[in-house]
């Protein structure tokens, strides 16, 4: 299938039909995001004219045992607003369940079964759509026996077979190189997509829009006219019920690694010969590819991590990093690291990107901001204005402001910083979908576009596991603590004053 630029506003409708089988659907991860983003899709007539939806789980259930567990939860979680009972009754009526173990042959054999029946029973065309929702560890055992059962490859050349993987992809290059191998032993890479929910968001995309479809943005974008960029990903949560999860990754590996180099890339991509998968992700791998890489030296300079220490988050009192449960008392992983990229190419060459993401922090915020340089000469007698800036809001509300300096009304000739703000929500009557469902969309319709490609994933990694192999290291270097409630350790501040610059603190 062609890839294909989605138009504004909602999500392509899809011609096919389509089989989703979701594994993990017992799972966290199924019933908070994926499933009520499968609703809004079929109440939005975008999953497919005919569908079904296959859960696949340890867990034993009936049919009915997982439609009512799914509507209990959809309840309390839908992002589409309060669930019209009629709505999710059709819904419910595509769900169906196959209990197994993800070792187990039978248990795909039995699948297999289960998926010929139903697509025979409601003319589904074969079209499979296999969702991997379940712990990273397991990855590589379904993805086996899909092969071994004859489930990775169509039935008919009029059919399709696509698998969604979710993140982390690894947990260093050795990992997600050989997670690459098992996964491409089995399916081709075009059927391979590797999810990452930031790039759904509707502001992430029009990062993009802004970029290559505006003359005033297009030809300041570069380092004549860009002083820096600062990429922040905040979250007020801690660990909650994940710290055991937490202590093996950490900050780096959570967030960095994927979320955060995915927006670097984005902000410093070079245009595309065309909006189209292979396109866009071949310049998403030069970026990262031109990132100068880390030595001990640059580890130590221009990389911060911290852990976050009791303190007080919306006025509520909260516990410490190492006092969360299934956390060592000397724990010594990251929940907040700041970092300096410097990217090695004509556009950018000796433009800082400052990266920055941690729990616990004062405000729940994911922003990028392009600060420009100032004028080169001032000859206004105010020294505190503040320099242009462009900032692109991904969460928690989506939109883009401009900041400039204007006259203040009176007599006299004194300025003053102002912004000019747009919200996605006022600007088009309705707030953005799910960027799960528009992920799932793009996956059921063939576009590649907004997900990751085997070495794209690569790149990223070797980026990262330098800083990996220093912190491993260096097991007698203390780890910065900052209070619970603030913007992370002052060597996070620190990082960014060597250099005459401050962080823009999201409010």
């Amino acid at each position: 299938m062609a890839d294909n630029i989605k138009p504004t506003g909602g999500y392509d409708g899809t011609t096919e039909p389509v089989t989703v089988v979701l594994f993990g659907a017992s799972g966290d991860l199924a019933k908070r995001k994926v499933i009520p983003a499968m609703f809004d899709l079929a109440i939005h007539n975008s999953l497919g004219p005919r569908y079904t939806i296959v859960g696949f789980a340890r867990t034993p259930m009936s049919d009915d045992s997982f439609r009512s567990a799914l509507g209990e939860a959809a309840k309390s979680i839908s992002e589409v607003g309060p669930i019209d009972p009629k709505q999710w009754d059709e819904f419910a009526s595509n769900l169906h369940y196959s209990q197994g173990d993800y070792d187990d042959p039978e248990s795909y054999t039995r699948l297999a079964k289960c998926l010929d029946d139903l697509e025979s029973a409601k003319d589904l065309g074969g079209n499979r759509l296999f969702y991997l929702s379940t712990p990273p560890e397991v990855y590589p055992q379904i993805v086996q026996h899909l092969g071994k059962a004859g489930l990775a490859r169509a039935k008919s050349t009029e059919s399709w077979v696509r698998i969604i993987i979710e993140k982390p992809f690894g947990r260093d290059l050795a990992s997600a190189k050989e997670l690459n191998k098992t996964v491409l032993c089995v399916f081709e890479e075009k059927q391979v997509y590797r999810i990452d929910h930031y790039l759904g968001k509707d502001t992430v995309q029009n990062l993009l829009v802004l970029r290559f479809g505006n003359g005033i943005f297009e030809p300041l974008w570069n380092r004549n006219y860009v002083d820096h960029v600062q990429i922040t990903a905040a979250e007020t949560l801690g660990v909650e019920r994940r710290g055991g999860f937490y202590e093996t990754t950490g900050a780096l590996r959570d967030m960095i690694q994927s979320h955060v180099l995915q927006l670097t890339s984005l902000v410093a991509v070079e245009p595309p010969a065309s909006f189209d998968a292979t396109s866009v992700r071949n310049e998403k791998l030069k970026v990262l590819q031109s990132i100068r890489p880390f030595n001990l030296e640059m580890v130590a300079q221009a990389v911060v991590r911290g852990q976050y220490a009791p303190g007080k988050v919306g006025g509520k009192s909260v516990p410490g990093y190492r006092q969360e449960p299934g956390v060592s008392a000397i724990s010594r992983t990251e929940t907040f690291v700041a970092a300096k990229l410097l990217i090695d190419n004509w556009r950018w060459a000796g433009v800082p990107f400052y990266l920055r993401t941690g729990k616990r922090l004062a405000t729940r915020s994911t922003e990028i901001v392009i600060e420009f340089r100032r004028a080169p000469h001032m000859v206004f007698r105010e020294r505190d204005l503040e320099p242009n800036r462009l900032v692109l809001n991904i969460q928690p509300d989506e939109g883009v402001s401009v900041s400039f300096v204007a006259k203040r009304p009176g007599t006299e000739m004194s300025i003053g910083n102002v912004n000019m703000d747009f919200k996605y929500k006022e600007g088009f009557g309705e707030a953005p979908r799910s960027a799960y469902a528009t992920l799932v969309n793009d996956c059921v319709r063939g576009d590649a576009t907004l997900f990751d490609r085997g070495d794209n994933v690569e790149a990223a990694w070797a980026l990262i596991d330098p800083i990996l192999e220093v912190w491993t290291a260096a097991k007698s270097a203390p780890v910065p603590q900052y209070p619970a409630g603030s913007w992370g350790p002052h060597e996070s501040d620190v990082l960014l004053g060597r250099d005459g610059r401050h962080w823009h603190n999201p409010s």
